[in-house]
């Protein structure tokens, strides 16, 4: 036999342990035969843990539909136990939500009593202020001794809102203001007090 044939020959014989030594390994991991269980010692000499597959009862032939059955069952527990990790996931952001939505909603609800209130403080001032200005013109038309009684009778700030109102039209109307001549008919000291908080408050 010649040379290159002998060395054609022991190429085959690796070839063919290499493919057996795959077809025992792939049927192992098919759990169709347990390789392993030969390759133990071999493995532990490498450090290696090998795994055994689980014996069968006596005369009970291994079911590859039962083994690829029970994969797609671990399959399908693996998928729930994701499917309701996200179902929990969903909840606690619905959770969440639903808590930032209520507090949105009692803030605009807080917002909405703030501008109703700052709406009835709008209109008293405006109705006070027409007030004021009826007044004002009532008493700009009165005598000017009945007048100064009236105002001599007010507390000082709603004297001063009205002294300031006729101030205001008469300057709007172009006419000469009355104010100072009421001024010179109350008594002194309580013109002075209306005058002080005037200058305090312009």
């Amino acid at each position: 036999m010649a040379r290159g044939d002998v060395g054609r020959s022991v190429l085959l014989l690796v070839i063919i342990i290499l493919i057996s030594a795959g077809g025992l390994l792939w049927f192992d991991y098919l759990n169709v035969i347990d390789i392993k269980t030969f390759l133990a010692p071999v493995y532990q000499r490498l450090g290696l843990e090998a795994r055994s597959q689980t014996p069968l009862p006596k005369g009970e032939m291994l079911n590859l539909d039962a083994e690829r059955l029970a994969v797609r069952l671990e399959t399908l527990d693996l998928r729930e136990m994701e499917m309701k990790k996200q179902e929990n996931d969903i909840q606690a952001r619905q959770s969440q939500i639903e808590q930032m939505s209520a507090e949105l909603e009692d803030r605009q609800k807080g917002l909405d009593e703030r501008e109703k209130s700052m709406d009835a403080l709008t209109d008293e001032l405006t109705s006070r202020e027409r007030n004021v200005e009826q007044i004002a013109r009532y008493l700009n038309g009165m005598p000017p001794q009945n007048a100064v009684a009236i105002i001599e009778a007010m507390d000082d700030q709603s004297a001063i809102d009205v002294i300031r109102k006729v101030e205001e039209i008469a300057q709007a109307e172009g006419a000469a203001s009355i104010v100072s001549y009421w001024f010179s008919l109350l008594p002194a000291d309580r013109a002075a007090e209306i005058q002080r908080k005037m200058s305090i408050r312009p």
